[in-house]
This record gives C-alpha cells, sequence and structure tokens, in this order.
C-alpha cells in the first residue's frame, strides 16, 4: 500500500490545490469508464488507493475481464476532494497495467494459434519503480513474469561470458546454490550445445532468425538434449513476427516490448453529482 500511496504523494504533495481553492466540502459520485475494448488490469490496486481515501467504491469487474468499450469498470462515492486528488493517479495505473495486459494477451493469442504449448514471458524491461505492476499486468495478459529481479534465477548473459567460459560459469553456479535455475544466453548454436552439455535448466537463444534456431533445435535432438533443456527465444521478436518464431517449437518467447513499450489503454472518470 505505500508503495501505492507514494505515487499519490508525487502527484499531490501539498495536496489538490485546485479543488481545495474552488470547491465546496460535498459528495458525489463518479464512474471510470473504458473508452476501448481491453483486458482489465489494476482494478485492485486503484480500489484499494480509492478506499484508503474513504470514497465507497461498487467494482463491477475484476482483473483479467475482457471488457467492452463504454462499460463502466468502477464506480465510486464519496468526498470530492478524494475522488479528485485520486483521478490521475488511478486513471495512469490502470491504463498502463490494461495496455500492457491486453497487448500481452493479443501476442500471447497469436502465439497459441501457432504453438499452445509456448509461452511468451516478460522481462526486467520495465519502468524502475513500476516493475511489480508492469510484472503482475503481463501475467494477467497470460505472459510468464520471467525473472522479477536479479536475485531470482541465474541468467549467464554474453556480458558476462565475456569475462568467463560457459563451462565455468554454470559449474561456479550449481556449486553456489541448488535452489536457483540457471539459464544461459546464447548467440550461437556451438554456445547453446555448451550451455546443454554443461547442464543448464534454460537455454536462451539470442537473436537468431527461425533458421537458425531450428538448425539447434536439430542438434539438440540428435544429442538427446532437447529434452533436458527448456528452450527460450529473444531478440529482433515483436508481434509481426512472432508467429514465426512460435512455430521453431520453442517452450518460451521473452518479449521486452510488453513493458517497455507501453500504449495506456484509454480510460475516464466522469463525475455525477
Amino acid at each position: 500500500m505505500s508503495k501505492l500511496l507514494s505515487f499519490i504523494e508525487e502527484d499531490a504533495p501539498f495536496g489538490d490545490i485546485t479543488s481545495e481553492y474552488v470547491l465546496d466540502k460535498q459528495t458525489c459520485q463518479a464512474d471510470i469508464i473504458a473508452k476501448e475494448d481491453l483486458i482489465l488490469a489494476g482494478i485492485s490496486e486503484i480500489s484499494r488507493i480509492f478506499e484508503h481515501f474513504r470514497v465507497n467504491i461498487s467494482p463491477g469487474y475484476k482483473d483479467g475481464d475482457k471488457i467492452d468499450s463504454d462499460t463502466i469498470v468502477l464506480s465510486l462515492q464519496g468526498d470530492a476532494h478524494a475522488i479528485l486528488l485520486v483521478e490521475r493517479t488511478a486513471l495512469n495505473l490502470i491504463g498502463r497495467m490494461s495496455g500492457i495486459a491486453s497487448e500481452t494477451r493479443r501476442v500471447q493469442d497469436r502465439v497459441n494459434s501457432v504453438n499452445p504449448d509456448c509461452r511468451i514471458a516478460a522481462t526486467r524491461k520495465t519502468a524502475p519503480g513500476l516493475r511489480l505492476l508492469d510484472k503482475k499486468a503481463a501475467m494477467i495478459g497470460g505472459a510468464d513474469t520471467h525473472r522479477f529481479s536479479l536475485s531470482d534465477a541465474v541468467l549467464i548473459k554474453d556480458t558476462h561470458r565475456t569475462l568467463i567460459t560457459i563451462g565455468e560459469a554454470v559449474r561456479r553456479a550449481k556449486n553456489a546454490s541448488a535452489y536457483h535455475l540457471i539459464e544461459v544466453e546464447a548467440e550461437s548454436a556451438e554456445e547453446a550445445m555448451q550451455a546443454a552439455r554443461a547442464g543448464v535448466d534454460i537455454i536462451l537463444l539470442d537473436n537468431m532468425t527461425p533458421d537458425q534456431i531450428t538448425g539447434v533445435m536439430d542438434l539438440l535432438i540428435i544429442s538427446g538434449l532437447r529434452d533436458k533443456v527448456l528452450i527460450e527465444l529473444s531478440g529482433g521478436i515483436n508481434p509481426d513476427t512472432i508467429e514465426k518464431y512460435a512455430a521453431v517449437g520453442a517452450d518460451r518467447i521473452s518479449l521486452g516490448m510488453l513493458t517497455h513499450t507501453v500504449r495506456n489503454a484509454d480510460f475516464s472518470l466522469e463525475i455525477r453529482k
């Protein structure tokens, strides 16, 4: 709750002076309305904020619901000053989160049409301070959340491989902990095979074409290693190309665009006296 309240403090560090200057103390009713078709996300967060400021809420929907345009997703009744204080923060949160959830669902549906066993994943490419909300929104849309932070799993990237070999990096990671997944980013078939032979849990094939990925998958099958690892794809993949990548038979496709290129869903708040 403290994180949510910090957003209000950021927007109104010394109160909403416009409402305080021009409006008498009074109660009113208001509706938050979806202005486009979307997957709803963030309704629980904004409900908690309004309730903190003693605004009565009447939620009609829950996170994950498919919403049609012009639908009232939340009705409010309470102090007009409180409603107007929270208004913009609430619309920003529900708009961003619903935008992420809606795009995630669209992309996952495209993947499902080709490979129902493949799941898209969000990444750590989030706005600082908004990661938990961004990741939750992606999860509501149907994505795997991947790592929440650098503390969650071992991901040996190209920046690590410049300083240490794949085999040695994996050996050290295994010795350090038996409770964290180990993933290696590979940019070639040779690196992927090194990672598989080292006994990693996940191989991340980065910036490869579908044909190159198919070649790696064939090598893993021939070597009897395909069933021992999850295959994740990333790099240069977008909603227009994702079906081609889903068709190669990977287990996961990670997409930074889910959270770093966000189009807010459109909501409005309308006051009823």
